[in-house]
Formats: structure tokens, C-alpha cells, sequence
């Protein structure tokens, strides 16, 4: 199982939809407080890429030396349809302040979050993660490939991830003849994870024999977990 830390730093370095909220500094427009791109530091600090303009450059800016409370929100949604579409979210507070040297393009400002604490509520549970925690976890190697890699399951091989109810003995038996379908929401380096619709949704981990570390190792698993499906 991943570590409450690494999955909180995976979410923060990944694609998904963020917004950066500054107590008492309201955005009259949502996506103002969506960085544009964030980028994690070697200490451990998240360096967030935000219009010139963004209410939080501003009172950033205003700051100065002191110290800013911010907290950046991230939110993780499955890239395929299935109910309960959101699969976790992560919360990064700590203080805000300019690094506007490491701004390339006009009209954008970089701040730097520097990190008090963390957690995360997503398909594992909810974990809270310290600063040092935050710094030394490394971000699942899978995750950049995901998205894609899920979305090829469920529109090319949609019957493989049916099949993978019979690895759940009586209670596969029993989603196979209720008609359940079955959707691939998650996959991380540890296994794979199905959504089965249709009624009350219920989810179903399966997991590798070991953990896999690049692309090469993620699709002998899946192809080892597809074989033993059909058997």
C-alpha cells in the first residue's frame, strides 16, 4: 500500500485540477486561483505559476517578508465515467511567498508554498503527512501514464475488465449475474482498481504480485492479471 505521503505527492505533481486559496483574499473569478503549472521542489516546497493578476500574486506581493497562510487543493477524478467520479483529494497548507525570478513569461508570477503540513482522502483512506514526509516521498511512476492507460483498458479491452470477476469468487459469481459492469478507475504501481456499476457500486483492488517500476513491468502485470482472469 502507498504511503499517505506519497500519494499526497503524487496528486500534487500530477495534472489534475488545483486551486490555491489565500484566507480573506476572495477571487471574483474561479480560475484565478488555478496555478498553471506547479512544480515541486528539492526541499520539499511547491512552486506554483499563477497570472500576474491572480488575487494570491497580489497579496503575495503585498506580504512581503511576512508570512502568508495559503492552502493548495487538489482534486483527482477518474478519466473514465463511472458513479462517484471524484477518487480523492489532497491539501497542501503552509505559507506563501514570491519567487518571481523563476517567472519566465510576462504577464506570470511563481509563488512558493512553503509546506506546514498535509493530507490526503482518497480510495485508500485518509492520511495526514508532516513537512519531512512530504519532501522525502517519491511520486508513483505510474501515474504519469495513467489516465491513458485506463482509458485504453476500458474502450479496448472492456472484456478483460469484465472478466476480472471471476477472481472474486461467490462474490464475482454474484456481479455476474446482477449484470454488474465493470469500469477500470484506478491503477498504481501496487495493482489495479475496478469500479463494478449498475445498483449499489462496488470497487475491487487487485493487486500485482510486486510492485511494478516503469511501463514495461505495469503491462506484464496487467497482461499476468488478464491470463489468470480467463484460466
Amino acid at each position: 500500500m502507498p504511503s499517505a505521503a506519497e500519494r499526497t505527492r503524487t496528486l500534487v505533481q500530477s495534472t489534475c485540477s488545483a486551486a490555491l486559496l489565500v484566507p480573506g483574499v476572495e477571487s471574483p473569478l474561479p480560475w484565478q486561483n488555478a496555478p498553471l503549472a506547479r512544480v515541486l521542489g528539492e526541499d520539499g516546497e511547491v512552486f506554483l505559476l499563477l497570472p500576474s493578476d491572480a488575487p494570491a500574486v497580489r497579496a503575495a506581493t503585498h506580504a512581503q517578508d511576512d508570512e502568508l497562510p495559503a492552502v493548495l487543493e487538489v482534486t483527482d477524478v477518474a478519466p473514465l465515467a463511472v458513479p462517484n467520479r471524484v477518487r480523492g483529494r489532497a491539501r497542501v497548507s503552509g505559507w506563501l511567498t514570491g519567487a518571481p525570478g523563476l517567472a519566465i513569461e510576462p504577464g506570470r508570477m511563481m509563488l512558493r508554498l512553503e509546506v506546514g503540513e498535509a493530507a490526503v482522502d482518497d480510495l485508500w483512506g485518509v492520511g495526514l503527512v508532516d513537512p519531512e514526509e512530504f519532501a522525502a516521498a517519491t511520486v508513483d511512476p505510474v501515474a504519469p501514464f495513467e489516465a491513458e492507460l485506463l482509458q485504453h483498458l476500458g474502450a479496448a479491452h472492456e472484456d478483460r475488465v469484465q472478466a476480472l470477476a471471476g477472481l472474486l469468487g461467490e462474490r464475482g459469481a454474484t456481479l455476474r449475474r446482477e449484470g454488474r459492469r465493470a469500469v477500470p478507475l484506478a491503477l498504481d504501481r501496487f495493482g489495479l482498481r475496478v469500479r463494478f456499476t449498475g445498483g449499489r457500486p462496488f470497487d475491487a483492488r487487485f493487486d500485482f504480485p510486486e510492485p511494478v517500476d516503469d511501463v514495461t513491468s505495469l503491462r506484464r502485470a496487467l497482461h499476468a492479471l488478464f491470463r489468470a482472469a480467463s484460466d
